[in-house]
Formats: C-alpha cells, structure tokens, sequence
C-alpha cells in the first residue's frame, strides 16, 4: 500500500468538523511551549513555535541536530484531537520507532527530528500570521497547532486538491505548504 493510500486510509475516520479553539493543559513535563522542563533548555525548544518560526535557519539546524525529545513529541502529538497515527504516517515517522525511543527516553533521529522541527515552525507560522492580522482578543485560546493537524487533511485548490499532509514527508513540501499558509493571510485562497 502506497503512503498516499495510507494517508487516505487514516484520514477516511476524520470528522470533519474542526474542534473549537482551545489551549492545552501541558503536563509538569513539557512546560508551557518553549519553557524548558526540569533545567533542559535544549530539549522543548521546539515546542516554542513562535520562535521556531522567527529563529535563523542555523538555530533551527541546532535543534534538529539535536533532536528532538521522541517522549516530548509523542506527548504533544496526543494534545492534538487527531490519531497519532495519522501525524506519525503524514511526517512518514515509524510508530514503532516513536514508541521505542520513547520509552528510553532519547531523541529522534535528525531525519525524523527535522520533519517535526518543520512543523513547529509551520504551526508559529500560524501563530505568527494570526498574531499580524486577527484580533488579539478573538485569539485568545486558539490553539494553532490544533487547528493546523486538522487543516492539514482538507483539500487546498492551491495544491490542486490535494491535502498538505501528503507533503509533510519532506522539507520541500513543508516549505510549500508554508507558502500556501502566507497566500492565507492575503486572502487569495482563503
């Protein structure tokens, strides 16, 4: 089975509906996104999306070779209302290889980790747009990465009816997908 018929496949169960905005209750674990927990700042960095977004592409090559926590990840993917399986298969990460590493508590490898450091920086793309052109107040508890997971799986006409999270296996379709969320904010596919 291709990964575009798994993706299908996984998708086929979404409900439709987006869930209203709503912030997560982070556990003592992962601190507030960004804030380190237990004294390791390396280690959530990636979570402070915002700064991802606006950080040089050397801070970010910093984080990825790193890597990033898969026990942290795996946590923040099950804050999102979708099955983790779905963002495990669109960022082409093995569960297995997820579950595992967790459960030794290590990193994720560079490749791996550098797919979800790409989408860090696409969900502060999303903070950081809604920031620059939304209501502060009607922001409030809107939580991005929520409703990004769940935008991911709807058809865009700027891809030509596919779904972004067929392109969340690479880089170069993170970057596209990026494009098409700074077309949103003009309004030309809004």
């Amino acid at each position: 089975m291709t990964t575009t018929a798994k993706r299908a496949q996984a998708a086929s169960g979404h409900n439709q509906d987006l869930p209203a905005p709503a912030s997560y209750k982070v556990s003592e674990k992962i601190a507030p996104y960004g804030q380190a927990a237990e004294g390791d700042a390396s280690m959530n960095q990636w979570l402070n999306f915002r700064e991802v977004f606006q950080s040089t592409p050397v801070k970010r090559i910093d984080l990825i070779r790193k890597g990033v926590n898969a026990a942290d990840f795996k946590l923040f993917v099950s804050r999102l209302d979708i099955q983790q399986e779905k963002i495990f298969l669109m960022l082409d990460i093995a569960t297995a290889t997820v579950n595992r590493k967790a459960s030794r508590n290590e990193a994720l490898s560079q490749e791996d980790s550098e797919k979800v450091v790409g989408m860090a920086k696409l969900i502060g793309q999303v903070e950081t747009l809604l920031e620059e052109s939304g209501d502060p107040d009607a922001m409030q508890g809107f939580d991005a990465a929520k409703w990004l997971a769940h935008w991911m799986e709807e058809p865009i006409p700027a891809l030509g009816g596919a779904a972004p999270a067929d392109y969340m296996d690479t880089i170069e379709g993170q970057e596209m997908i990026s494009r098409v969320l700074a077309t949103m904010q003009t309004g030309a596919y809004a």
